[in-house]
């Protein structure tokens, strides 16, 4: 099947186009996780709620997005890879343009939920789609870019809210991923080709009855831990960030904090190279490098007293974080073996659980009064992940 469908695609010379499509849509579509970060103050003042409750508007959408991750991969087996997708991104502009003329919290997270849902349908099910779409020499780098664009958005989506909060309104916010969405939706169906469905009658309660079979796997449950820490460490360390920076310590804008965030994407652009120093070192040396380089760049920024240094520390945690991903998810791929899409499909499910509980702990941790026992808590959660890797076996999976 691969065979007929590259060829058809070498006809027309548009893989660089889907290629780009794909980051394009990863990009967009993960951002909507990350645009309520820098948001969760406005909606506390503007609703007239605590912190702690405005926090759910992030919480909720990791959470309805994790469990949504589960659902989609089977479904996109059944039904269609680009159907799935077509239809969550619909959803996803729908819900969008209401969520920019919401009155009350309960409405948004309630809408915020629905919103992870529909964002669902395209990071687990795109990247099933790379790999039957694409030959073997260009899916490597397909991927790449599909995973640079997730990992990117964890910046992009902060800044892009940030700004637009600052200058047009929270609303905006929203109102402008619609009309994003929107276009996507568009491109996808003018330039995303269909491919054959790969199950059609693929038994969907059978699917889930075999992704607890990956729980028989010793080394996955340690995998399992890396993973629920990792977005948990990083959606926590960018919930704290923005009063750490306004705090009297550094009194920083609101300008300055945006250009902060900004500068973290530098992190993002060794995260292709991960695969290199796989092949350089081994799998999980790479792993428990890049974990201490964000527990490190963690630890040091809630001590930090000079803001240059902070600054630098937050791009090592971006840089540690953005190598693990790609590399813990490799590695994931092969303790998982015959079982790999049900063991990815769990790991995707549990990284964006990691992803809800981050802020929600974040805030019980600020309300201790100190920035140092918040990012050293973060830090010590990672600590966890980098203890789990020794108990990782690639020799013996079960």
């Amino acid at each position: 099947m691969n065979n007929v469908i590259s060829k058809n695609i070498d006809d027309t010379k548009s893989y660089s186009l889907i290629t780009l499509i794909l980051f394009w849509s990863g990009l967009v579509i993960m951002s909507s996780l990350y645009v309520t970060i820098p948001l969760v103050s406005t909606f506390s003042q503007i609703f007239s709620v605590e912190v702690s409750k405005a926090v759910w508007s992030s919480s909720g959408f990791s959470l309805c997005f994790a469990i949504g991750c589960l659902c989609h991969g089977p479904l996109s087996d059944r039904y269609g890879r680009k159907k799935v997708i077509i239809i969550g991104l619909s959803a996803l502009t729908i819900i969008s343009f209401l969520l920019g003329t919401v009155h009350n919290l309960v409405t948004l997270i309630t809408l915020r939920g629905m919103q992870g849902v529909a964002a669902a349908t395209f990071s687990p099910v795109a990247l099933s789609y790379a790999v039957e779409l694409f030959p073997p020499k260009k899916r490597v780098v397909a991927i790449g870019f599909i995973s640079t664009g997730f990992l990117m958005a964890g910046i992009i989506g902060q800044v892009f809210s940030s700004f637009v909060n600052q200058h047009i309104g929270w609303n905006f916010v929203f109102y402008i991923l619609g009309l994003i969405y929107l276009m996507t939706t568009l491109l996808i169906i003018l330039f995303i080709p269909n491919i054959p469905i790969s199950q059609p009658d693929n038994n969907i309660s059978k699917v889930f009855k075999q992704m607890k079979s990956v729980f028989k796997i010793k080394s996955l449950k340690y995998a399992y831990i890396i993973a629920l820490v990792l977005l948990l460490s990083f959606v926590g360390m960018y919930s704290a960030l923005g009063s750490f920076l306004s705090s009297p310590k550094f009194n920083f804008t609101t300008q300055q904090i945006l250009y902060v965030r900004l500068i973290g994407i530098i992190g993002m652009v060794l995260s292709p190279y991960a695969g290199k120093l796989v092949e350089k070192f081994s799998i999980i040396s790479v792993l428990r490098g890049s974990l201490l380089l964000s527990i490190i760049g963690l630890a040091l920024i809630g001590i930090s007293t000079n803001a240059l240094f902070m600054i630098i520390m937050s791009v090592i945690f971006v840089i540690g974080i953005a190598i693990t991903t790609p590399t813990l998810i490799s590695l994931i791929g092969v303790l998982g073996g015959k079982t790999r899409g049900s063991a990815v499909s769990m790991y995707t499910f549990i990284l964006f659980l990691g992803a809800s509980i981050g802020p929600v702990l974040t805030m019980r941790l600020l309300k201790t009064g100190s920035y140092t026992i918040t990012f050293t808590s973060l830090a010590a959660c990672l600590v966890i992940g980098i203890l789990a890797t020794f108990f990782i076996n690639l020799e013996k999976n079960v």
